[in-house]
């Protein structure tokens, strides 16, 4: 198993990147890396960790990186030897069979949208995190691939994130929820609502385990392992998760560390605090997979440390042993038959 990694232009630059490449190498006996981006960088760090020399790592140098802020159509013309250019170029070339990036979002869908292409079949890729929640995790597709969504988009979401679901997971019949504003399948723009009775044929098609509509405070108790949503309002829910989720965290620091007593009474509820921080710490999780897509490619958090890089590297060793792409590519066909009928969803 070789993973491509581009160990530029995270926040937190090539460090954690490298670090966690060579702390995944312990964890997987038949696991190789290729290592892209400025070598004198790499090679340093690699040394410090003693692992220069390491046969199962190889150092791609390159002298460019695709900033955070740069559009990705024009950076993607413009820098060819770009960390991420080339790791996504190595991984069309079959040197990996996985590519693994914590750099620009957008840059990461559009590279991989020119480079690697999409399934045949499969109208727009998708990014797909996982959200803790009450009775585990939920799949979000998508978060922010794309902005305005079809109504087939939200079929091939459906099924995407039910593979993923199933095989990465364990989930043997995940749920397939659509976000919306109310449970009854009238509610919502046209879109959502012609987009429940297309999920609803996947339904009955056997494609997909349909339940129907989920309401915003329903996503947090588990009302689906797969959240259906068009990209803007993936987004949203995503940085709202987030947002709460440090919101709380200061909320009960502020009440346990208040005085001796609240200091008292966080000892004897400090299991319990533990397990919620690490449910909802992103870097236990990995990153969001970009399902659609040819070839597994995995977004990092752009602030990952060594130990989030771990999580996304052994999420994406999972990804190429799951049989995702394989199922995803054998229905696509099928998937690609959900027309929607209404005017303004193709144009838009």
């Amino acid at each position: 198993m070789k993973i491509v990694i581009d160990v530029m232009g995270s926040d937190k630059g090539s460090d954690a990147l490298v670090t966690g490449a060579v702390r995944a190498l312990n964890e997987f006996s038949d696991l190789e890396v290729v290592l892209v981006g400025d070598g004198g960088e790499i090679e340093g760090i690699l040394a410090r960790e003693n692992a220069k020399g390491n046969s199962r790592i190889r150092v791609v140098h390159t002298t460019e990186v695709i900033d955070m802020h740069e559009s990705p159509t024009l950076a993607f013309r413009r820098k060819k030897d770009s960390s991420m250019s080339v790791m996504l170029d190595l991984l069309q070339k079959g040197e990996g069979d996985a590519g693994l990036s914590a750099g620009s979002t957008g840059a990461v869908l559009a590279g991989s949208t020119f480079v690697l292409k999409r399934i045949k079949g499969i109208r727009r890729p998708a990014l797909a995190p996982c959200l803790p929640t009450k009775s585990g995790y939920s799949l979000l597709i998508d978060c922010g691939a794309n902005v305005v969504c079809n109504p087939e988009d939200m079929v091939q979401f459906g099924f995407m994130g039910s593979c993923y679901m199933r095989k990465l997971m364990g989930i043997e019949n995940p749920r397939v929820g659509l976000i919306n504003n109310g449970a009854e399948d009238t509610k919502g723009t046209p879109m959502h609502v012609e987009a429940y009775q297309m999920l609803q044929q996947a339904h009955e098609q056997g494609l997909i385990n349909f339940v129907g509509n989920i309401e915003g405070r329903d996503i947090a108790l588990g009302g689906a392992d797969v959240l259906v949503t068009d990209g803007f309002t993936g987004n949203v829910v995503l940085k709202t998760y987030e947002g709460l989720g440090l919101y709380l965290v200061s909320i009960l620091k502020g009440m346990f560390y208040k005085s001796i007593f609240t200091k008292i009474a966080a000892l004897l509820v400090k299991s319990g605090l533990d397990n919620l921080k690490k449910t909802m710490d992103y870097k236990k999780v990995g990153g969001a997979p970009l399902l659609g897509i040819a070839k597994p490619v995995i977004k990092a958090h752009g602030s990952s440390d060594p130990e989030a890089t771990v999580s996304a590297i052994r999420q994406a060793y999972k990804y190429v042993n799951s049989g995702i792409l394989e199922e995803i590519t054998e229905k696509a066909p099928i998937l690609a038959a959900f027309k929607s009928e209404k005017k303004e969803d193709k144009e838009a």
